[in-house]
């Protein structure tokens, strides 16, 4: 709408104001309703100064007839019309307010032009926040080909891919199709396999588009589909047939209040419009018309503002669009900003159609995001796109399952799978052409973990095998092109020993990788010289080693306390008692004990304490030699500087060759582990390689030959299957891949085709406790045993002290004395002279026992006879 003024008289002013409407909808005649009773609502207020008296023009809905209108009054209602009607604004001089939405509209070019409703691209966020909330990757735009429908397109793609969401097609109407033309979008977009469509047209036509869509089975399970503003706020004055089409519809709308002031005005409002319009089945008010409501009040605000006579002059009108260009107020529609020629958008409503209208399901704001209340204003703002935040959704098809988003189409289009061509390592992908079925036959390492994906997937997934042709298919850039050949829709995924880098992944998507790699070198035996001086120790942890050392301590006391009272070798001074501690039970370690133990307990102690010891010493050699043998196979002079180091053809080690792997050899490439074998059999000096250099799924294969070292490892990305930008198929493969990871599926495949798994790196760890805990649990039960036993003898043989009348100290300082008092030993030999006893094993060391039981030594007694 537009408006002038005719005249102004002092007391009693009166302003003519233009209104172009399309008085056919139900829309022009709710834009008229409103108009209409706000400019009642203002003239029955005497205290305003000037009457507004509007001039209804119908523009019979084009823009011929708009522009005619525009003639003797101006105001457009539809986009399409206000970009014409602008231009006679501009060279009239004449403000133009107008609900159009598109964000194409010249708005800041004229200083005449206002818009009176939201700009469609504000609701570009809220629509990529719902799309985002259901996981989905691609969306379908389908639109009115004019400026209304297209203006949106480029907000909209530029907020869906801030969400990882791309357009993957747009679809558009003619504003004038007819039914075939409609038909034939709509079977066009069923042989799509995106499934979730935004629909961004005009009622009119939306109409027509939704009722053909269900006749033609695309209302059904598995579709999702969204509908942006103005359409979704328009609802309402679409027919019955219309709403029942769109079941299951999900929309995103302007926020409408829902203050008193709002239901007492839509009460009148809706008497009225059933007066003047008997023949409308359904219509109810909608934002469109509060901010009609809003705008007619905020033009006859504006007017009085200006004050001026004769306010046909270009100077009054420029003043009166300033006024309106930055306009604030109370209205219907709660805050009625306009700024910079535009109304500010706030909140949105996301609704879903159910029965005879849309449900509200959530709210979307730019603070807050999607949330089931309306949320203005908090301390701590949270963004959220998360679905939970939603009520519930009744989906086409009457299901309450979100749609996947993406289906396999099922007129018979198959996923096209490029497969590279290959001369040799046919273990991982090998393509050959059944000349009987006369289809392309695929097998290896690759293949069968495809295939296993394609079983374990919910769904069905026809596919078919297609060779990459090529002369040479075993360069790097083979691959390259093989992966662009998806951005280049030629096909729909690639499967192969296609490693995931950088570059490839700009223009396609990987799954999660199925096997790991990196990169290794494989070289053959050769014994060289051992740096590393203190690797005797790496056998063992220091745990263990400190573990090791207490129980030969705790041996050798255990041995003491039973050894002490009988074996004249574990008596003596304190410090030789000591000294037999440490040496008894160490010398167990290499066998070199001399001492002869007495008592049977100690005996059964020594014999578990030297099984153990036994097993220490095996297991350390064992391990040792091994660390020695993975040393010798490390060392750095193995190949030297000049010599050549042989890499397959085509493999991504080519993009190494200036830098660490091969910056300082000659390389030679390979085709075949046959000429693998081959060089390194022949070596350097005969024509050969003195290492191979090649990620570890193929070195994986070599590995009985040769014994793999990590002389110079790097880490490179893993083999992936490659799909489209994208492509929903890229996150069920990665699920079907992690569960067929975690039940041991591929590992199966892998042994299958490639063999046991080496070991990589150092490949030998260091014994720890744990290897040793039973023999350790064994050693100190049985030395436990022993002393309990010896301690329960000594004390039953020393009851007497037991049972003395003594304290508790002198108890214990007498069984000190009696445990120190030294015991006949079985072996001695006695003298039958004076009741004397000499010991056989020390001729010059004699013993004697006087009657009274003392004992004395005489070191030196055979000196003096």
């Amino acid at each position: 709408m537009s408006f002038c003024v005719d005249q102004f008289n002092r007391g009693n002013a009166k302003a003519d104001v233009g209104v172009i409407l399309d008085l056919d909808t139900t829309l022009g005649k709710m834009y008229m309703t409103c108009i209409s009773m706000a400019i009642e609502d203002r003239n029955a207020n005497h205290s305003h100064t000037t009457m507004i008296v509007p001039h209804f023009r119908d523009s019979r809905g084009d823009v011929v007839g708009a522009a005619s209108a525009a003639i003797e009054t101006l105001g457009p209602q539809k986009s399409i019309q206000a970009d014409f009607v602008i231009d006679i604004g501009d060279r009239e001089r004449v403000p133009i307010i107008s609900p159009a939405t598109s964000p194409a509209l010249p708005l800041k070019e004229t200083p005449y032009f206002i818009r009176s409703a939201w700009c469609s691209s504000s609701q570009a966020k809220a629509i990529a926040a719902v799309v985002k909330a259901f996981g989905w990757k691609e969306v379908v735009l389908v639109y009115e080909n004019t400026i209304y429908g297209s203006g949106l397109l480029p907000y909209l793609t530029v907020n869906l891919l801030q969400s990882n969401v791309v357009i993957s097609n747009l679809s558009f109407i003619p504003p004038y199709a007819n039914d075939d033309q409609v038909l034939q979008q709509l079977f066009n977009l069923k042989e799509m396999q995106t499934k979730v469509l935004n629909v961004h047209m005009p009622p009119d036509i939306a109409s027509r588009f939704f009722q053909m869509a269900k006749e033609v089975g695309m209302m059904t399970e598995g579709y999702a589909w969204l509908i942006s503003d103005p359409l979704t706020s328009l609802l309402s004055c679409v027919d019955s047939v219309t709403t029942e089409a769109m079941q299951g519809v999900l929309g995103v709308k302007a926020l409408v209040p829902r203050s008193e002031e709002v239901i007492r005005f839509a009460k009148r409002w809706s008497k009225r419009f059933r007066e003047e319009n008997p023949n409308i089945e359904r219509a109810e008010l909608n934002v469109f018309g509060l901010w009609a409501y809003d705008d007619t009040s905020a033009l006859a605000e504006a007017i009085e503002r200006v004050g001026l006579p004769n306010q046909r002059a270009n100077r009054g009108n420029l003043a009166l669009a300033s006024i309106l260009r930055n306009f604030t107020s109370k209205g219907l529609s709660c805050d009625f900003n306009i700024t910079n020629g535009q109304l500010q958008s706030s909140a949105f409503e996301i609704v879903n159609v159910i029965g005879k209208g849309d449900n509200t399901v959530g709210f979307w704001t730019e603070k807050y995001g999607i949330s089931k209340e309306l949320k203005l204003n908090g301390d701590k703002p949270v963004y959220s796109t998360r679905k939970v935040n939603l009520r519930g959704i009744l989906w086409p098809g009457q299901t309450s399952n979100v749609p996947k988003g993406w289906e396999i189409p099922t007129s018979g289009k198959k996923l096209r799978v490029g497969v590279p061509v290959k001369d040799g390592f046919n273990e991982f992908v090998k393509v050959a052409w059944n000349q009987e079925t006369n289809v392309v036959e695929a097998s290896g390492f690759c293949i069968d973990i495809f295939e296993e994906v394609i079983r374990s997937m919910p769904y069905a997934v026809i596919f078919e095998y297609i060779p990459f042709p090529t002369t040479d298919g075993r360069s790097t850039e083979y691959y390259d092109d093989l992966v662009y050949q998806i951005y280049l829709d030629k096909y729909d995924a690639v499967v192969g020993d296609v490693t995931i880098l950088a570059n490839r992944s700009k223009y396609v998507d990987f799954a999660f990788p199925y096997i790991e790699s990196g990169v290794a070198t494989v070289v053959p035996i050769k014994d060289v010289e051992r740096k590393n001086a203190w690797i005797f120790m790496k056998p063992l942890t220091a745990g263990l080693w400190l573990t090791i050392g207490a129980f030969f301590i705790f041996i050798g006391c255990v041995v003491w306390v039973l050894e002490h009272r009988v074996n004249k070798h574990f008596q003596g001074p304190p410090s030789k008692q000591v000294g037999m501690i440490f040496w008894f039970s160490f010398s167990t370690l290499v066998y070199a004990h001399r001492e002869k133990v007495k008592s049977n307990l100690t005996r059964f102690v020594v014999i578990v304490w030297v099984f153990v010891v036994l097993d220490l010493t095996s297991s350390y050699t064992a391990n040792l030699a091994s660390m020695l043998t993975m040393q010798q196979f490390k060392s750095t002079y193995m190949i030297m500087k000049g010599e050549y180091v042989g890499f397959q053809t085509g493999s991504l080690i080519t993009g190494f060759s200036n830098s660490v792997i091969l910056g300082d050899y000659n390389i030679r490439s390979y085709s075949s582990f046959e000429e693998y074998d081959k060089g390194l059999s022949q070596g350097t000096r005969n024509g050969g390689v003195a290492a191979i250099v090649d990620e570890i799924p193929y070195l994986r294969l070599f590995l009985s030959m040769y014994t793999m070292i990590d002389q110079k490892y790097i880490r490179t990305s893993s083999f992936g299957f490659a799909f489209r930008k994208g492509s929903p198929l890229v996150s069920d493969f990665s699920t079907a891949i992690l569960r067929l990871k975690e039940d041991g599926k591929i590992d199966t495949i892998a042994r299958r085709w490639l063999g046991p798994e080496g070991r990589y790196g150092d490949g030998l760890e260091s014994l720890d406790l744990d290897h040793f805990t039973g023999p350790f649990l064994i050693v100190g039960v049985s030395s436990s045993t022993a002393l309990a036993i010896f301690f329960s003898t000594f004390l039953y043989q020393n009851q007497q002290i037991l049972a003395s009348s003594g304290s508790i100290k002198e108890k214990l300082h007498d069984l000190g004395r009696a445990f120190f008092a030294k015991e006949k030993d079985d072996t001695s030999k006695h003298s039958e002279t004076s009741g004397e006893i000499v010991l056989a094993q020390s001729p010059s060391i004699k013993t004697s026992c006087d009657k009274k039981g003392m004992h004395f030594q005489d070191e030196r007694l055979s000196q003096y006879r």
